[in-house]
Parts: structure tokens; C-alpha cells; sequence
């Protein structure tokens, strides 16, 4: 497991009953997390200085429910790197931080590469890939279907200073995307993705998973140059084993490019109550 442990502005204070007690910066969440089926030592409302919770509705979905005073939005940081969150829809605050384990990973193979080093970051949402991989001298492309949440990446990427680097935001459906730039003959020497379990395209495109994952990796793999230095994938799907991300890249990445290793894993977060909260998989294809 991959544990993402360097947080000054975040943590998982308490974990129990379905849910998960959580500081980001000055203010204090609590929000319901499925892989939270263990009971909680005392019951998690109890603890004082809650700011909201996110409340379940019986119908699907759920809301928020502001318990004390708090900004509608703040900045935390990982490091130089400086991210916008606010509550927002089905329970998410624009940052996962789990993902800070990723960012470790994909910044020092950019920062070891020895060579200029293009990404691209599918199903981007607010850049936190995005901003690492700047910050650690790459020039990235960022593609999501959601207007909303490039326009958040591009503020953080500002807030951390990063400008004036090398990025284009793109708006658009990730298949189409990826399709487009193979009849261009774009190549790109790295590859992330964090795709949903079910999702729309700006057009209303489809996306289920366990049916379109694969033929997309497979579709990346195209645009990947000759010398590729990683392709890195996250998913938070329950039930998703990392062996079938490391079956996925092993076969439609690994096998193309005819070197490298793969490798997955789960990610997860540390909590002040001493256990780690899992948060998902990834895999990772490295040309090494």
C-alpha cells in the first residue's frame, strides 16, 4: 500500500460507522466513506468543532449540513503546492488527498528523467496530478468533461505559483480527446488517468469502467512516445483488486512498449486513531 503521510494541512482524525472525520486546515468535515464498515469508538457526531457533515438522503445522494461558522471555500497546502476546497456535490471537496502518494511517485520519476518530460492527465477534475507534475518541470495536458472543474485546476494551478509553466486545459470527453490527438500524431511521454466508475462526456458519452477501461488504456497506449517514461492509473471503484490494474497496463502498455515493469497497489491515509484508511488502487507501467 501506497500511504499518503506527508499532510501538514490534512488528516483523518476518527474513522467509524460509515464515516470519516477529517481536518482540512482550520476547518473539520465529516463525510460518509463506503470502506467504513467497522464501528466507531465513540460516535464521530460527538466530537466538538465540527464545521459540516454530509448527510445521506434515503432517495440517493445527500447534503450538507452546516453545523458552525465556516468559509465557503479555503486554500490548504502539500508542500509548495497550494489546492482550493469547498464542500461541494455527493460529498467531495475538490482535493482527494490520497492521491498526494501519487504525486510523490510521478514527480520523482519527472525530476529523474533527466529530459523534458510531456503528460497527459485524463479525467483531471481539479488538478492535483496536474500541479505535481508541473511542479516537478513538466509540461501537462489536462483533459476533463467538466467546465467547472478545469476552471478550478486552472486556480490552483496559479495559487501554487506554476503560472507561467507549460499547460494546456482542455474541455472535452477523454476517448474523443485521446482519439483526436493519435490522427494528429501528438505523442505525450507519460500517461495518467483517474476515471470514474460511471460518468458523462460534455455530449452525454458514456463511461462505465469495467467496459471502457481497458480499450482506453489500449487507445493511450498509441499516443505514447518512443520512448515513454510511466503510465499511472487511479481508480476508487470498491471491489476493484490493483492485480487487474497491473493485468491492464501489463497487457495493453507493457507488452507494446516490449520493456519496463508494472507494479499496483492500494492507497490509503493514515488516521490520528492509528489505522490506515484505504482509498482505492493504482498501477503504474514504468519504462525503466
Amino acid at each position: 500500500m501506497k500511504i499518503a503521510d506527508k499532510w501538514k494541512d490534512y488528516s483523518v482524525i476518527s474513522t467509524g460507522d460509515g464515516y470519516k472525520l477529517e481536518r482540512w486546515g482550520d476547518v473539520i468535515l465529516l463525510r460518509p466513506d463506503p470502506q467504513v464498515i467497522w464501528k466507531a469508538e465513540k460516535p464521530l457526531d460527538e466530537y466538538k468543532g465540527i464545521n459540516a457533515k454530509y448527510v445521506r438522503s434515503e432517495s440517493g445522494g445527500g447534503e450538507w449540513r452546516y453545523l458552525k461558522d465556516m468559509p465557503s471555500e479555503w486554500v490548504i497546502s502539500y508542500g509548495k503546492l497550494k489546492f482550493k476546497v469547498k464542500p461541494m456535490g455527493f460529498k467531495h471537496t475538490g482535493l482527494f488527498p490520497e492521491q498526494a502518494a501519487n504525486w510523490e511517485t510521478m514527480s520523482s520519476l519527472i525530476k529523474n528523467a533527466g529530459r523534458e518530460i510531456s503528460v497527459l492527465n485524463l479525467f483531471a477534475y481539479t488538478g492535483g496530478a496536474t500541479v505535481a507534475c508541473l511542479a516537478a518541470g513538466a509540461s501537462v495536458c489536462h483533459v476533463d468533461a467538466s467546465k467547472g472543474m478545469v476552471e478550478r485546476a486552472g486556480e490552483n494551478v496559479r495559487l501554487s505559483g506554476l503560472g507561467d509553466k507549460n499547460v494546456r486545459f482542455i474541455i472535452d470527453d477523454c476517448k474523443k480527446f485521446v482519439q483526436r490527438e493519435i490522427r494528429r500524431g501528438r505523442k505525450y511521454d507519460a500517461v495518467i488517468m483517474d476515471p470514474p466508475s460511471y460518468g458523462r462526456g460534455p455530449n452525454g458519452e458514456m463511461w462505465k469502467l469495467e467496459t471502457e477501461l481497458f480499450p482506453l488504456v489500449g487507445l493511450c497506449a498509441e499516443v505514447l512516445s518512443d520512448d515513454p517514461l510511466f503510465f499511472l492509473i487511479n481508480s476508487y471503484t470498491t471491489g476493484l483488486q490493483p492485480s487487474v490494474l497491473d493485468n491492464i497496463l501489463t497487457l495493453a502498455v507493457k507488452k507494446k512498449i516490449g520493456k519496463g515493469r508494472t507494479d499496483a497497489y492500494e492507497v490509503g491515509l493514515p488516521t490520528e486513531d492509528g489505522i490506515v484508511l484505504p482509498c482505492g488502487a493504482g498501477g503504474i507501467y514504468v519504462n525503466d
